[in-house]
């Protein structure tokens, strides 16, 4: 597997013009453009905006494949690993290369860490509505014009408000989708829920540490980061919020049966420190697990 330092490293692997840029580029393609008898596979030092429909083959990043053939779009963060094989694009399709070293200065250095997708899995892919290819392909346009024209002052300051209008567009169309999906996502709440019920029946018997949201993800076979954004679209909190209310909740009902102190309980539900048990309790009911005992035994 290669590791592109350069955005142009990239283009060369995928027999492209180079670029006009050494730390941003864009590069566009038709149906054959891509003959679907190549294999690439690589991590980039640069951020990888993608949108394609496919005809044949597959993409990978993270640990799945994607071989979909609806129109979808997708992000790879820096040092993520990507494998393109035997690709053939349904449509036309672009790639979007934005180097680490392009954002310093720029609105977009902090913001675009914030984009929880970059995280997400391939098969987690952003599925655009006809409407919203229509946003999308208008401000990649937007985008390449910028790029082809003769660099000034103003040129990358254009390119990053579109970028970021883009990037904001793809956080809006995401929710959309989990609305769309809400089936989906009240089957993985269900799923979780069962999950964490499962793990603290598992701590009975034997030791193990506290529920991670790393574990539920991975026991869902879906990234930590969407599993996160998907039960906060649910519920409106976090699966670690999730993970804790439901801790805190068999911390109140072993407090109730009065059996067990605090030490042994916080020992039960996987914590190896009772003080951080009894201040994650005392922060979501509002009294430390002793009060709560005596309130409710007396």
């Amino acid at each position: 597997m290669d590791h592109f330092k350069k955005i142009s490293e990239l283009h060369e692997a995928l027999g492209v013009k180079p670029p006009e840029h050494p730390l941003f580029s864009v590069a566009y393609g038709e149906r054959e453009a891509c003959d679907g008898n190549s294999i690439i596979e690589f991590s980039p030092e640069f951020y990888v905006i993608g949108f394609k429909k496919l005809r044949a083959g597959s993409m990978q990043y993270g640990k799945t494949k994607y071989d979909h053939d609806r129109g979808s779009m997708s992000f790879v963060r820096p040092r993520q690993k990507v494998s393109f094989k035997n690709v053939e694009l349904e449509e036309k399709g672009f790639l979007i290369m934005i180097h680490e070293d392009f954002l310093p200065g720029t609105s977009l250095y902090h913001e675009i860490k914030k984009y929880g997708y970059f995280d997400y899995e391939v098969n987690e892919a952003l599925h655009l509505s006809p409407a919203e290819e229509d946003i999308i392909w208008n401000l990649y346009f937007s985008i390449e014009k910028e790029y082809n024209n003769n660099t000034d002052e103003l040129s990358k300051a254009i390119i990053i408000s579109h970028l970021d209008a883009m990037l904001k567009y793809a956080q809006r169309f995401y929710k959309r989708q989990f609305i769309n999906r809400s089936q989906l996502s009240g089957s993985t709440l269900t799923k979780f829920q069962e999950l964490l019920t499962a793990n603290f029946q598992e701590r009975e018997t034997k030791e193990t540490g506290l529920p991670t949201v790393a574990l539920m993800a991975e026991k869902l076979h879906i990234s930590p980061r969407y599993l996160t954004d998907l039960l906060k679209g649910e519920t409106g909190k976090t699966a670690l919020e999730l993970i804790h209310l439901f801790l805190i909740g068999e911390a109140k009902n072993l407090l109730a049966e009065g059996d067990l102190n605090v030490s042994e309980i916080s020992h039960l539900l996987g914590f190896e420190n009772t003080t951080y048990f009894s201040r994650l309790f005392k922060k979501e009911v509002g009294t430390s697990p002793n009060q709560f005992k005596d309130q409710f035994l007396n």
